[in-house]
């Protein structure tokens, strides 16, 4: 989809781009071939598309990122597939002192996860290797928490799926999109942020392996389905467009979580925080 686009370009909204798409320039290939369809501002197209072509070619992500709004970021997904990796963490809680406990990770093809006072300094060197981050609310909570506690910047380029499933009209949580969108997270369900943090108290104060368990099946329960709602709102934003029989995505079987939550210890959390 990102080499279909053109509403990147100084002075091409998505009307122009549209009718540039019914005109048959479909792509940056086609706009170059076929230069005189954008009157007296056709050389600032001309100029914008070549640099589309060249960032595109050294993987650039970030240039694309600064120029499309946050709802339109679905058109990077395609290209960057390779180099997009689904991020989500955990914390103590909302607060100003609350710090990172979970980080879990999910490129498609494996997943990662970093727990505090184990591993979790490894997150920075290995997300590194990713051009793309795709989040939920990810620019209002998980980046700048990782930012803040790693005192670092994260240069990647970013797909924030809150804004894109928005546009949608799909908000009120990651879990709340999940189930309108026919996700199931099994014996996950039910079990949220709050439920995280108590999760990470019990494994704190009582050295309960199985609350960690389940709290790194829940935080990578996240990542995997990141992947399933950023694929289904990518061919639900390109449904109304001339790219909707050509450029779809099939939905992946849902990845495997490889670590499996304790019934047990839910059921227990569940009955001593009964006000939750």
């Amino acid at each position: 989809m990102l080499i279909n686009t053109f509403s990147h370009i100084p002075g091409i909204g998505y009307a122009t781009e549209e009718r540039l798409w019914n005109s048959g320039i479909r792509t940056w290939k086609d706009a170059i071939h076929q230069p005189d369809h954008t009157g007296k501002k056709n050389h600032i197209f001309q100029k914008g598309v070549q640099a589309s072509i060249d960032h595109l070619k050294n993987k650039n992500a970030k240039y694309f990122e600064d120029l499309l709004p946050p709802n339109q970021h679905f058109r990077l997904f395609p290209e960057f597939r390779d180099n997009c990796v689904f991020l989500d963490i955990e914390t103590t809680g909302l607060s100003n002192t609350s710090t990172i406990t979970t980080i879990a990770t999910y490129d498609g093809r494996s997943t990662r996860y970093y727990v505090q006072g184990k591993n979790l300094d490894c997150f920075i060197k290995d997300i590194q290797q990713y051009q793309v981050l795709v989040t939920y609310n990810g620019k209002t909570f998980d980046l700048p928490f990782i930012q803040e506690y790693f005192n670092c910047q994260l240069p990647h380029a970013h797909i924030d799926l809150r804004y894109i499933l928005k546009s949608l009209g799909l908000k009120g949580g990651l879990k709340k999109c999940e189930k309108a969108m026919g996700i199931d997270r099994q014996e996950l369900d039910g079990v949220d942020g709050y439920f995280a943090v108590l999760l990470w108290e019990e494994y704190q104060k009582n050295n309960n392996s199985k609350a960690l368990d389940t709290l790194l099946a829940y935080n990578i329960e996240d990542v995997i389905n990141l992947e399933t709602l950023m694929i289904k709102a990518y061919n639900l934003k390109i449904k109304d467009t001339c790219f909707s029989n050509s450029h779809g995505i099939p939905i992946p079987p849902k990845a495997c979580n490889p670590i499996k939550p304790d019934i047990d210890i839910i059921q227990k959390l569940l009955s001593t925080h009964h006000q939750w």
